[in-house]
């Protein structure tokens, strides 16, 4: 009898009942050699912490570089390149600081660069503890971290920036700030507008809670400063709010979306405008976004939703609400699919999600054959489950 035919395991239902659940075939997804020629594909990935060390969580974490890094390069042999340090890094309180930020930056960088892998990286305002900062000391902190990821040879991501909301008092403050950071990139970065789904404190952003008043603040951003953009990370999880912040962008400004739910659509586009993908469900579902991108650089859109719609279903329940705790999905499913050797995180959040949450992923991901090694992952499953009281 082989391994596959004894991978079931006994699971929780959520009616509090069980049910008994049969391991799948892995899927043998293509690999891909370089980016994709039909979109920007890149990841925002997670970071493996060091979880033998001696540390308290909410503190600042040790890191496993090794391990960190060989999932890049698991993502690279897919061709999804990466958004090193964004939010699904855990980066900000209680997560991965600013000085560990760079060596996460100087690393991935140097790992994308020798893989011809496509990478960009975060530069923000999180190493700024005031509570009552400056506009001056806002733009001083971005320059910092721009500098820093500039220095690697890299284009920037400009973050949301909490200090930001802090110190600016209208739209013309957020321009001001984005118009002088801007003024300093020496390649066209990426503007990363993160909605109050992810992050409900940013409330406010660009001037306005109102999201199409803010969109006019950042289409005018993006006038004033066109040439110094790639694009607009556009993370409000809203369609046809994308697709409306599409048409009226300058031309040359990419939109990259955010949109964890609704992807397809968004990504094969409407004929004349169409997303590219900077979205942290690409750190669990690079294989599947493989097999998607491989048939949509062919012409073959068909191909490409059928993949694409295939993983769905896991990252709807990954990123449900609170969506900003969809990093506990991330580590969970690099986990079972041994990535890593643990289920914990930079932060010591990994129990921000309910045990019926993490089973109903661990099903979803099986469903499309993302394991690798289906044994493994029951193996896996089968000891949170003990650790949780299911026998």
């Amino acid at each position: 009898m082989d391994k596959l035919t004894t991978a079931k395991l006994t699971i929780p239902t959520a009616d509090g009942g069980t049910t008994v659940h049969v391991m799948h075939e892995p899927v043998d997804y293509p690999r891909h050699q370089g980016p994709f020629r039909s979109r920007t594909v890149l990841a925002a990935a997670h970071v493996v912490v060091d979880a033998r060390a001696d540390y308290t969580p909410g503190e600042q974490p040790p890191i496993d570089w090794e391990a960190t890094i060989a999932f890049r390069k698991h993502l690279f042999s897919y061709g999804v390149g990466i958004a090193e340090a964004m939010d699904t890094s855990e980066r900000g309180p209680g997560g991965l600081q600013w000085g560990q930020a760079k060596e996460l930056i100087r690393l991935g960088v140097a790992a994308a660069r020798e893989e011809g892998a496509a990478v960009v990286a975060g530069a923000g305002t999180d190493q700024i503890t005031s509570r009552d900062p400056s506009l001056g000391e806002v733009v001083d902190a971005y320059l910092e971290q721009l500098d820093w990821v500039q220095a690697q040879g890299s284009a920037a991501v400009i973050r949301a920036s909490h200090a930001l909301v802090a110190a600016a008092r209208n739209e013309d403050d957020y321009l001001k700030v984005y118009g002088q950071v801007l003024a300093q990139v020496d390649k066209p970065a990426i503007v990363h507008w993160l909605g109050t789904g992810f992050d409900p404190s940013l409330a406010g952003y660009w001037g306005h809670a109102d999201p199409r008043e803010a969109m006019n603040v950042v289409v005018r951003m993006a006038e004033e400063n066109s040439a110094r953009l790639d694009g607009i990370k556009f993370s409000l999880l809203d369609e046809e709010l994308e697709r409306e912040f599409r048409r009226r962008l300058p031309e040359g400004v990419k939109v990259y979306t955010g949109d964890d739910y609704g992807y397809t659509n968004l990504l094969l586009g409407d004929g004349e405008h169409h997303s590219h993908g900077l979205l942290g469900v690409l750190d669990p579902i690079a294989p599947v976004a493989s097999l998607g991108f491989s048939a949509l650089d062919k012409g073959d859109e068909a191909g490409f939703v059928e993949a694409m719609n295939s993983s769905i279903p896991l990252a709807v329940k990954m990123f449900e609400a609170p969506a900003d705790r969809y990093k506990v999905g991330t580590v969970f499913i690099a986990w079972l699919s041994g990535h890593q050797n643990h289920f914990r995180m930079v932060t010591g959040r990994e129990g921000f999600r309910s045990l019926q949450h993490l089973t109903d992923l661990f099903v979803l991901a099986d469903e499309i054959g993302l394991f690798p090694d289906p044994a493994l992952a029951a193996h896996r499953m089968r000891l949170l489950l003990a650790a949780s009281g299911v026998e």
